[in-house]
């Protein structure tokens, strides 16, 4: 009986070790950064670290610091350092081609981030872009229904920028069909950059002696580009200007009246929601698995790529009180240097 229980005391702990749960090789998710000087990167790596830490995956990251070469170089020491799924944010959805064909080939999952990479090994995962565009364009329309637009557009290098301005359009085209409406510039700005979104709205606003009545600003940064040359021809805070990612700075803008709105993109949520699916791919599964994926074909190219759409919120003066609520900023943020009867209900 002793000699018995030995041999099977001895077999169990030979299943244990070889049992498919126990053997697996933990999940590794390396995450490449375009540039993780932008304020919103910050909250996305939490937000990925720590669903990683809930299921045991380790984390390696690399900022590219706004550099394709770079980018291509980090994705290669991203597995070198052992990583066995790749979370991309591209600085550029084409340079970036290359390491996602060699990731395909060494067999690494790859899950394009918040910006397209089209290219059907890559599982995308974002807001709705196309949307987010739309609901910028809606917001300076009911603020301002006619006169001279100017529209503000994000990176070339990026797919996200050509999604947005197809939205924004997609809502102003009736009106500038009528003449209600006239484009009067629509520029790209190169990296995302503040200061050159600046120097693209002085150049239109000299084009056209600062008659601008509205800016089609398709993200916080570069809505803050353009108040600050709005403030400098002292129309800052006189026409509307939209936003998006609902940057601390962008909120106090808001309840200060220098800009109009933003659109929110919880990239708490994102960043969550991709590290989950980091952890299932990694393990195994295909992209077709991910619960709740669909077809997209929408960038640039028409790639079909298989993908997650999460759904952006409108923020103004009236509802800046729900990012507080949901401890994305705080008050004393938002409120800033804002007081008197004209300061929104949130700082009150």
């Amino acid at each position: 009986m002793k000699r018995s229980s030995k041999v099977i005391s001895a077999f169990l702990g030979l299943a244990l070790l070889t049992s498919p749960a126990l053997a697996q090789k933990p999940v590794v998710v390396g995450v490449s950064w375009s540039n993780f000087q932008e304020e919103r990167w910050k909250t996305d790596e939490a937000a990925i670290k720590a669903q990683l830490d809930k299921v045991g995956a380790k984390y390696l990251s690399a900022d590219a610091q706004s550099s394709n070469e770079k980018q291509l170089s980090d994705i290669e020491s991203l597995v070198t350092r052992g990583a066995t799924v790749l979370i991309v944010l591209a600085q550029d959805s084409e340079a970036v081609l290359p390491a996602i064909t060699k990731a395909k080939a060494d067999g690494i999952p790859v899950i394009s981030y918040d910006r397209l990479i089209e290219d059907p090994w890559a599982f995308y995962i974002s807001f709705d872009n196309k949307e987010v565009g739309r609901l910028q364009a809606k917001m300076v329309l009911a603020a301002q229904p006619k006169g001279n637009y100017a529209f503000i557009k994000g990176s070339p290098t990026d797919p996200n920028a050509a999604l947005l301005y197809a939205g924004q359009l997609e809502v102003l085209d009736a009106a500038i069909k009528s003449g209600a409406i006239k484009n009067i510039g629509n520029q790209f700005t190169d990296g995302w950059l503040p200061e050159n979104a600046q120097r693209n709205m002085e150049q239109m606003l000299t084009a056209n002696q600062n008659k601008i009545d509205a800016v089609v600003a398709s993200n916080d940064g570069t809505a803050g580009g353009a108040v600050a040359a709005l403030a400098s021809v002292g129309l800052a805070g006189k026409i509307p200007v939209s936003g998006q990612d609902a940057d601390k700075a962008a909120l106090n803008r808001i309840a200060k009246g220098l800009q109009t709105g933003t659109v929110w993109k919880d990239s708490r949520t994102l960043g969550t929601e991709a590290a989950k699916i980091a952890v299932q791919l990694g393990g195994g599964a295909k992209v077709t698995d991910v619960a709740g994926s669909a077809p997209f074909n929408g960038g640039p190219k028409k790639v079909a790529v298989t993908g997650i759409l999460l759904k952006p919120v409108v923020v103004t003066k009236a509802n800046l009180g729900t990012l507080i609520d949901a401890k994305w900023a705080t008050k004393a943020e938002i409120c800033n240097g804002v007081s008197g009867s004209s300061a929104p209900a949130a700082c009150r």
